[in-house]
């Protein structure tokens, strides 16, 4: 696990990323794209998964032509036969599994009233149980091993649900449980997990939820005076948003750690929000997070 003299203060608190292998999910734009960058310029094999076939080919050819210490696997994660493709191909290029950055995932919008259940079921298969149908794949190896990380990345509405954002915000609340139950369940085979918060990041995440969300928010009915309020407020958060490599750099300080706290958040207004929470009353937070009519 650890390079270099064991007694070497360093090593001890922060083990080197080079030659494990990672599997980044969502890895074709934003934070996950941003996340494999930062891992294979800390020496990790990395195995990048996304729809976009494409573009994931493009993009495994510019961090490595050589194709020595990427790989690149296009696939659906709420697909079982991808996911196993996924496992598969690793396996087969690099040999093991170190860790999984369970990144894939999007956003559903809208009030809850409008939102077909099939598309509710639709945002949870992707945020939740295809998360946990692909972290059940890499972890008996890992647990059999005595060794591995699994990142999920979770969100700062996992603990601030917002009006509009509700089956979105749930998905996320879910896995703050999830990860949680599972850091136990795992820590005596030394297997960690953790869970990344980021706050608003400028990515593609806000078009690709009004695109997943278009027939819902084209006839939002009497919510329209809200959700007009809401697209306000979410213009006005451009100006403190992070950029994904914010929180690139937290996944690879988690995959680095012996022991990874439980949670990080970023970047620095998502602190200050999760302060927010903890110290303000309920009523008070939902104060700011309501939409005026």
């Amino acid at each position: 696990m650890f390079n270099g003299s064991p007694t070497t203060s360093i090593n001890l608190i922060m083990p080197q990323l080079v030659g494990q292998v990672v599997i980044v999910t969502g890895a074709s734009s934003g934070i996950g794209e941003a996340t494999a960058r930062r891992l294979v310029r800390a020496g990790a094999k990395v195995v990048i998964s996304a729809r976009r076939q494409d573009r994931l080919a493009a993009f495994a050819h510019e961090l490595d032509p050589a194709g020595e210490n990427v790989l690149s696997v296009a696939g659906d994660v709420t697909s079982e036969a991808d996911r196993q493709q996924l496992v598969a191909a690793t396996l087969a290029k690099f040999g093991r599994i170190d860790a999984l950055v369970n990144n894939a995932g999007y956003g559903t919008r809208g009030p809850v009233e409008m939102v077909p259940v099939d598309l509710i079921r639709k945002n949870f298969e992707t945020n939740i149980f295809s998360l946990i149908a692909l972290t059940q794949l890499v972890l008996p190896a890992m647990r059999e091993r005595g060794d591995g990380c699994i990142v999920n990345i979770g969100s700062v509405a996992g603990r601030i649900a917002r009006p509009l954002s509700s089956i979105y915000d749930a998905t996320k609340h879910a896995l703050e449980a999830l990860t949680d139950g599972l850091r136990g369940e795992l820590k005596p085979f030394g297997v960690r997990v953790t869970l990344i918060r980021p706050g608003f990041i400028a990515t593609e995440f806000i078009e690709a939820a009004n695109t997943a969300s278009s027939d819902v928010l084209a006839n939002v009915g009497v919510y329209a005076p809200f959700y007009k309020g809401h697209q306000d407020k979410v213009k006005s958060l451009r100006s403190v948003a992070g950029v994904p490599e914010d929180i690139a750099r937290l996944v690879e300080k988690a995959l680095k750690s012996d022991n990874p706290a439980p949670r990080y958040s970023g970047p620095f207004h998502a602190k200050i929000f999760l302060f927010l929470k903890w110290i303000l009353p309920n009523q008070t937070l939902a104060w700011f997070t309501q939409l005026k009519r």
